[in-house]
């Protein structure tokens, strides 16, 4: 699922890669980027915003940033040169990368868009606080969230606007170790400054590694409490865990720990 730590993730993967590196050639496979050839351009560095990857380039005195998003389905995968290409068909692909040492390959990106570095904090201005950012910060994450106190706590906590980075996955664990029911009114939060920084605990204690865990287990099938676990037994009281949609967004809660005020 990329969330926050899967795009860290990612950006670090993408900076060993092809850090300080030129690249030799590019392939373009969106329309507005069609005839874009960044061949001569040094990577500078990797960096993410919340969901958002930034892959910053250099040329002479000029400075671009390659932004891309990965939704619910995009990724990058890294090859060296001469291997074969795994993972995702290759009618997926949206822009490959070359240098001489690495070959980066985006799959399924959304938002694939080349602005000026300079332009960064403006053309992101509008996410809230980063999760994993330097600019986290839990009062400011609060205080948008409560500016709407009769939308649901769910929808409030994948808002990006109120706090980037957190997706599904993070919002259901963490409104379950809470105890909150999915549709309860940010009003009617005894403690959300509480649930904000637990989400914050939680996204940020996967970093460095692929696999989300909110249990602390890496074992298959034991990573999560409630997440993609529809039907299956509560690991704290036995209920049978819930799956319903929600604001265009499914969402799993337990019956029992989490219930209807």
């Amino acid at each position: 699922m990329p969330e926050g730590d899967t795009v860290w993730n990612t950006a670090r993967a993408l900076e060993r890669a092809l850090a300080g590196d030129v690249l030799t050639a590019c392939d373009f496979r969106v329309p507005q980027l069609a005839t874009t050839n960044l061949a001569g351009w040094t990577v500078a560095g990797s960096g993410c915003r919340g969901k958002h990857l930034l892959l910053r380039l250099t040329r002479d005195d000029d400075r671009r940033t390659l932004h891309s998003h990965l939704r619910m389905d995009g990724a990058w995968r890294v090859f060296r040169p001469g291997d074969r290409w795994t993972g995702r068909p290759a009618h997926l692909i949206r822009v490959v990368l070359r240098s001489a040492r690495s070959i980066a390959v985006g799959y399924h990106l959304h938002e694939l868009t080349l602005i000026p570095t300079g332009e960064e904090a403006a053309f992101l201005g509008y996410l809230g606080p980063d999760l994993l950012g330097a600019d986290w910060d839990p009062a400011e994450a609060v205080r948008r969230i409560a500016e709407k106190p009769d939308r649901s706590i769910a929808e409030a906590l994948l808002d990006q606007r109120n706090l980037a980075g957190i997706g599904n996955l993070y919002k259901a664990e963490t409104l379950f170790l809470r105890g909150l029911w999915p549709w309860t009114p940010v009003s009617e939060v005894a403690d959300l400054a509480g649930a904000v920084k637990l989400a914050q605990k939680l996204v940020a204690s996967n970093l460095g590694r692929w696999t989300q865990t909110t249990t602390g287990s890496l074992r298959r099938g034991e990573t999560n409490y409630v997440y993609g676990r529809r039907a299956q037994p509560c690991r704290r009281c036995g209920a049978a865990i819930q799956k319903a949609d929600q604001d265009e967004r499914i969402t799993f809660w337990c019956p029992r720990c989490q219930p209807n005020p």
